[in-house]
């Protein structure tokens, strides 16, 4: 099936977030937190690639966020395109949802990671997930944190959420916590091994914060990650 692009707008230096809708459907069914596959003929090969969806259900929409790699291939060519413009998609699919939603919850993200956070918490919030809830979020600098205005947003209407961003290349207008979303770590599970944790970003981060959370005390199933490289 197709996805149209509807519209696009940057949201960072680099990052944009995308809406798009499958025509074809009335309704696209998906889990909060799951990945669209989208595949494009460039360079005289198939090239497909995923990307977390960003938004809860919606109709026949859902969104992305992606940064552009500069080297990349399918990241420039879903830049250049415009509303109107096409790409094929498989439906969504992945395991990197809500699985307890009755548990605590810490979600660790950093960068683009944040995008399956962003579905969740729209949908659990939304519903009204009674759940303590904080979401640890990391960037190198404060521009990067993606969704910010919303997230505030999220934890001034809702007592159970709390969003923690921290910046690892700070100015000296910050007044935040300051770091990688590691050194936070202990901080946001306050010694708590009761509740889950989910983790979305690249691969040296969460082998890390995996192995944090193993000598802490938790059970593997109580870890839930995804990785991006």
């Amino acid at each position: 099936m197709n996805a149209v692009l509807l519209h696009s707008r940057e949201i960072a230096p680099q990052v944009k977030h995308f809406v798009f809708e499958v025509p074809e459907l009335e309704r696209l069914d998906f889990m909060p937190g799951q990945f669209a596959s989208l595949s494009a003929d460039l360079g005289g090969r198939r090239i497909t690639r995923a990307y977390s969806i960003a938004s809860p259900p919606s109709g026949n929409c859902f969104e992305l966020c992606l940064n552009r790699v500069a080297d990349g291939i399918f990241s420039p060519y879903l830049f250049r395109l415009q509303p109107g413009d096409s790409v094929e998609m498989q439906p969504p699919l992945g395991f990197f949802t809500l699985r307890n939603p009755d548990h605590d919850m810490l979600m660790v993200a950093t960068g683009t990671g944040v995008a399956p956070y962003r579905a969740m918490l729209m949908d659990y919030l939304g519903r009204g997930g009674k759940s303590q809830t904080t979401l640890l979020f990391g960037a190198r600098y404060e521009p990067g944190l993606l969704y910010r205005v919303e997230l505030e947003a999220f934890e001034r209407r809702h007592a159970t959420f709390h969003f923690w961003p921290t910046l690892s290349r700070p100015d000296s207008a910050w007044t935040g916590r300051i770091g990688h979303v590691q050194a936070h770590l202990d901080s946001a599970l306050d010694g708590r091994t009761n509740l889950d944790v989910y983790v979305c970003g690249l691969k040296a981060m969460v082998d890390d914060i995996r192995a944090r959370l193993k000598s802490r005390g938790l059970d593997r199933k109580q870890i839930i990650y995804e990785k991006y490289d």
